[in-house]
């Protein structure tokens, strides 16, 4: 743990305050408090006037979230800041305030974390500090680029369905929440600007609050964020004598790395780079941040408060490390040799072959109804077991289904599975049971870093669709590393 910042993955919150969807949800410090304890390391607060401009609110913007006091908030991340991980927390915030108010946020600031709050030497750094050389600190950090409402456009619906070709493989979402995203988006259509004019109304607003920011404000922000000037050229320039932070929207990353995915690379070898979800994202959904990995991304933000494949998938890179919110980058991603640059597109070779066979599984008839599953019959379970990570490398196959028996005995050898980059490889394993008149139940999951897989016979333990452990449910599971030319 004794590398830059900006050569680890950080297991990082999007809205952290929200307790359910972006529109209507409650803001508390709650879902704070458990991102902390599960591991998370960098927390996001969005900063409001209350309506008398005289205190501090926390909540999202231009939308009926009910407000809570930002003194609330910091109290709560001192209390658990460090409760599961000693490495820092980078805190991150959309400032919305007057220099008045900034005045009053720097003020609790420092009242509140005190010494833990880390504040640079200089206004710029050559290099980030390590997370070692951070241990116990709280890190501010500026305001990352608007993430409003507006309504949802046929570039984003085209979007929608560019970012179901890869997850075909993996199957539909346990939770599709399509439907109810598309109802609430026309529920609320039209009553929010649109996102040219919010950044207009936000930059003249911004332009007068940096004019006259409280100075000691902007003393406690050690991490700077770059102002995007919409030219990817220039935005992922490296300047060789300072370090900055980026954030892009997921629509503006994906194309980015269409036409500069090796300029991502580069600029994330030194740099911090955060993808934020799409604003249209209203049920708390998440982007694939296996998109954000392979780039070398440190800061794929997720909607914690949200569920589904794309958050397993988050939950199980950050297992990796002892949970420590940290994951150190491959060295593929770290050649800083042109001609040696990673790029996960490419035709790779294969590195190693991991075969995983699923012998059985219990602990179903302790954490469920006998009429859970079925009414009138035992369950009929079958698993699923995968890939996520480089193109080449992603696929999902599947047991046959199980009849009628709460402790299944499958038995299963998959066929091996190539990994041209196992060492951003997730092994994604998912139960569910079969039902032919209706929508298939869900009866866990789990996904595990490869590169952490320990060869052998394996009691693997399964989580629910939010990503907490169950109780019981437990697969027995062998898994085998047979080198690239393996015919095994």
């Amino acid at each position: 743990m004794g590398s830059p910042l900006s050569h680890y993955f950080i297991y990082t919150g999007h809205n952290s305050y929200l307790t359910g969807n972006q529109l209507s949800s409650g803001c508390s410090e709650r879902p704070i408090v458990k991102a902390l304890l599960d591991g998370v390391r960098v927390i996001e607060l969005d900063l409001w006037p209350n309506a008398a401009k005289d205190q501090v609110e926390v909540l999202h913007g231009r939308t009926w979230t009910s407000p809570v006091e930002l003194i609330k908030c910091l109290e709560a991340i001192k209390e658990h800041a460090f409760a599961t991980s000693p490495y820092p927390v980078i805190l991150t915030l959309e400032d919305h305030l007057t220099p008045d108010l900034q005045a009053k946020v720097a003020k609790m600031l420092k009242e509140t974390f005190g010494d833990m709050l880390y504040i640079s030497e200089s206004e710029s750094m050559s290099e980030f500090p390590s997370p070692d050389d951070l241990k116990g600190k709280i890190i501010i950090s500026t305001k990352p680029p608007k993430e409003y409402l507006q309504t949802k456009s046929s570039k984003e619906e085209q979007a929608d369905d560019d970012d179901k070709a890869e997850e075909g493989v993996w199957g539909e979402e346990i939770s599709d929440d399509k439907a109810t995203a598309r109802k609430m988006s026309e529920q609320y259509s039209g009553k929010y600007a649109e996102e040219g004019d919010e950044e207009q109304m936000e930059g003249e607003a911004e332009k007068k609050a940096r004019q006259g920011a409280d100075n000691e404000y902007k003393r406690l922000i050690a991490i700077q964020l770059t102002r995007r000037k919409h030219d990817m050229d220039v935005d992922l320039k490296v300047d060789p004598d300072k370090v900055t932070r980026l954030s892009l929207g997921e629509k503006a990353y994906e194309k980015a790395i269409v036409t500069h995915g090796a300029h991502i690379i580069r600029f994330t070898q030194r740099n911090l780079l955060r993808i934020f979800p799409r604003s249209t994202r209203i049920t708390s959904s998440n982007y694939n941040p296996v998109m954000g990995w392979r780039y070398g991304v440190q800061m794929v933000a997720a909607n914690m408060q949200g569920h589904g494949r794309k958050l397993w998938l988050t939950q199980g890179m950050f297992r990796a490390n002892g949970g420590c919110g940290y994951v150190k980058k491959p060295d593929i991603l770290m050649n800083g040799d042109p001609e040696k640059l990673f790029d996960p597109r490419a035709d790779l070779p294969v590195k190693t072959r991991l075969k995983v066979t699923v012998y059985m599984g219990d602990g179903w008839r302790f954490d469920f109804r006998k009429t859970h599953f079925d009414k009138c019959s035992p369950p009929d379970f079958y698993a699923r077991v995968g890939i996520a990570g480089v193109a080449a490398d992603t696929r999902m196959e599947q047991t046959k289904v199980m009849m009628d028996r709460w402790i299944p005995t499958w038995d299963h050898e998959f066929g091996e599975f190539p990994l041209a980059a196992p060492e951003l490889a997730l092994l994604r394993v998912e139960v569910h049971e079969s039902d032919n008149h209706q929508k298939d139940d869900f009866g866990g999951q789990t996904c595990l870093p490869v590169w952490e897989l320990r060869p052998g016979i394996r009691s693997v333990r399964l989580s629910d669709h939010k990503g907490q452990t169950l109780r019981s449910v437990k697969l027995l599971m062998r898994f085998e590393f047979f080198p690239s030319s393996s015919s095994k």
